[in-house]
């Protein structure tokens, strides 16, 4: 059970009715998680929406940005956005199957999407600077430097989503992945 409290999305006023407007528009309603972050701060909502919108008009694929929302929440433990980026998995594309070996970190059979798993990986198990080697196997996989920089975006917007919802234990409102 979610441990902050948020507004009924429709009870809303201000900024926070207006960001939900959007979501709801887009996505046909508001998930717990960004009901919680818009009900404490708008502000704080308005920004994870815009960045995701840069996300969105990048050069990574609808299918990259999964992989990469679901290798960081897998290794932060946040069950939320495992069961949310599983779900947009799916609309992305991707199998049950390679959603699995990718929150796992074993080979997909796909040697660009592993490279990135692997980096991904990487940037958000270690510390300090990345070894030249692990930015070099992501980009002999065929990522580009611009690519590069946006997987930190991604990783980043999700690490944003996963802490939250750790701090909240928020309430499931996607399908439970096993």
């Amino acid at each position: 059970m979610s441990r902050l409290t948020a507004i009924n999305p429709e009870a809303a006023t201000g900024a926070a009715a207006e960001l939900f407007a959007k979501i709801k528009k887009a996505a046909g309603r508001v998930p717990n998680a960004y009901a919680t972050v818009g009900t404490h701060s708008p502000a704080a909502l308005g920004a994870i929406l815009g960045v995701e919108a840069v996300l969105a008009s990048s050069s990574l694929a609808k299918a990259d940005i999964e992989i990469i929302k679901l290798a960081v929440s897998e290794v932060a433990g946040c069950d939320y956005c495992i069961a949310a980026h599983t779900l947009m998995g799916k609309f992305a594309g991707l199998s049950p199957e390679v959603m699995k070996e990718v929150r796992a970190g074993t080979a997909t059979g796909d040697a660009k999407r592993d490279a990135l798993v692997r980096f991904v990986r990487t940037l958000v198990q270690t510390h300090g600077t990345v070894a030249a080697e692990e930015l070099d196997v992501v980009r002999a996989a065929g990522y580009s430097e611009q690519q590069v920089i946006e997987v930190a975006l991604a990783i980043a917007s999700i690490t944003f989503t996963n802490l939250v919802n750790r701090v909240n234990d928020t309430t499931l409102d996607f399908p439970v992945v096993a």
